[in-house]
């Protein structure tokens, strides 16, 4: 097997297993944000507070990727909210990622854009209904116009 292939082969696959922890991880901080689990350190954001709309993003958008549905848009948002966080929380604390402990919310931010771009990968809601015929890609609806 070549590396063209061995790449051809493993690389979606392997999108989805990025895909689908950083979701597990990125649900786990939603969870305990909205549903308490795992016990958060601190208390619970009040509802409909910036904090609580962002556990709401984490969770159903976390729940979404997992799937992989609609994974660029999904994708494209939460890494809007990663930004804000950085920007919100982390920033001010410090210049410095790794003092201010924004790191978490850059990787996120950038592992999204990265989902945004190229998608879900294999095993995914989106990849079926593709090949199903179920969502057309853009560039067929472009073409029955």
């Amino acid at each position: 097997m070549n590396n063209d292939s061995f790449a051809a082969t493993w690389g979606p696959r392997m999108l989805a297993v990025l895909r689908i922890v950083t979701a597990l991880i990125f649900l786990e901080h939603g969870t305990q944000k909205i549903l308490g689990f795992p016990p958060p350190t601190g208390p619970m954001p009040p509802i409909f507070s910036l904090l609580w709309f962002g556990g709401i993003l984490e969770m159903i958008g976390g729940l979404l990727l997992l799937v992989g549905f609609l994974t660029r848009p999904v994708a494209f948002v939460l890494a809007g909210e990663m930004a804000v966080a950085y920007w919100m929380v982390h920033a001010p604390q410090s210049f410095y990622p790794a003092l201010n402990g924004g790191d978490a919310a850059i990787l996120y931010c950038f592992v999204f854009l990265y989902f945004a771009v190229v998608g879900a990968g294999a095993w995914s809601i989106d990849t079926a209904r593709r090949r199903s015929g179920a969502a057309p890609a853009a560039n067929d609806r472009l073409r029955s116009a």
